[in-house]
């Protein structure tokens, strides 16, 4: 059937929608050439409708093998160009299908070069899927929804869980964490506790860790200030290390501020510079705040790392204490390893294990 993607700023893009739903949320984009699951399952794009740049979509089908979590949080999703016969030798089903079983409102056939430049030139703003019928009236009721800024709360795990391993005990904070970060950390011997967000400091060191792992997640990092003040108390009782979400709760504990990209970083293919050893290396990202730079000024902290196409914070550590965060997603693999040299950083700062 026909929809229509409206933007906050009134412009109207038409096309198909796979089902008869509506959608309601932050429009963004991300410019990765493959991983539409990936990005349909990352906890991340919680509250949000993802636009995707690379034109033709679904080629190589879906498979439980690339699933990042328990289900898709996004709000909706946009496609240019939708394949309907896939082929691949790990596809276990078309995306239509699974679009529809998740019950994720898409519309596709639409021009998201179009789109992606007016929210590259006016900002990330809201924006609706709907049928191609509904009233503007009708319309408008979707921008009247205030978001409740409670996406942490609806993507982090509801219980403790373990992933057991001989290495040494890493306490991971769920801001909405992928599978890739989880088995990266195992596959190096970490014997993993993953907690609620809400989680306090007490009741963290109360597991006797080794170590504390900060993950990645949706939203304002100014949302979660129960994090934050979690974060503030460990910061000297235990090495941590802190990825996208969890890098700017990091900031925040340590005394910096966060700011609103324009329209963020999402993508496979960006390029960061580490400042310790001069190399640039091609990372995934998925984020739309960042580190003020300025309000290092005056704190016991150093960038390590940063953007070569905006010059943003991608990476900072603690000057004295073994504590340090990066923006992007090392566990990714879009270089292909170019970054597992960080999980690595971490193991180093832990004890051995049993």
């Amino acid at each position: 059937m026909k929809g229509k993607l409206i933007l906050e700023d009134g412009s109207v893009f038409y096309g198909n929608l796979v089902a008869d739903s509506s959608a309601v949320g932050e429009v963004v984009f991300n410019t990765g050439m493959t991983g539409y699951q990936e990005i349909l399952t990352d906890p991340s794009y919680c509250g949000q409708i993802v636009t995707l740049t690379y034109p033709l979509i679904g080629n190589y089908g879906v498979a439980d093998l690339f699933e990042q979590s328990r289900k898709s949080f996004v709000r909706g999703f946009i496609i240019s160009e939708l394949c309907e016969e896939p082929s691949n030798y790990q596809c276990e089903n078309t995306l239509t299908k699974y679009l529809t079983d998740h019950n994720i409102p898409c519309i596709y056939g639409v021009d998201t070069r179009a789109i992606t430049r007016r929210i590259r030139a006016n900002g990330t703003m809201k924006g609706v899927i709907v049928p191609a019928e509904t009233s503007e009236e009708e319309s408008k009721k979707y921008f009247a929804v205030l978001p409740e800024m409670k996406e942490v709360q609806e993507v982090t795990t509801p219980e403790i869980y373990k992933i057991e391993n001989k290495g040494p005990h890493v306490v991971v904070m769920d801001f909405g964490i992928k599978n890739n970060i989880l088995r990266s950390l195992h596959h190096l011997g970490c014997n993993l506790t993953v907690v609620p967000a809400d989680t306090t400091a007490e009741n963290i060191m109360n597991l006797k860790p080794d170590g504390v792992f900060l993950s990645n997640g949706p939203g304002d990092p100014k949302d979660v200030p129960y994090a934050i003040e979690t974060i503030k108390k460990l910061i000297d009782k235990k090495p941590i290390f802190g990825i996208c979400l969890g890098h700017q709760l990091l900031a925040l504990a340590l005394g910096a501020d966060t700011y609103k990209l324009k329209f963020g970083h999402r993508g496979s293919n960006q390029p960061v510079k580490n400042l310790l050893t001069g190399r640039v290396h091609i990372t995934s990202q998925n984020h739309g705040y960042a580190v003020e730079e300025s309000s290092f000024e005056n704190l016991d902290v150093c960038i390590s790392h940063r953007a070569v196409n905006d010059n943003t914070v991608e990476g900072m550590r603690h000057k004295s204490l073994p504590v340090f965060s990066v923006q992007y997603h090392p566990e990714a693999s879009p270089g292909p390893d170019d970054s597992t040299y960080l999980f690595e950083e971490f193991m180093a700062l832990l004890p051995k294990g049993v």
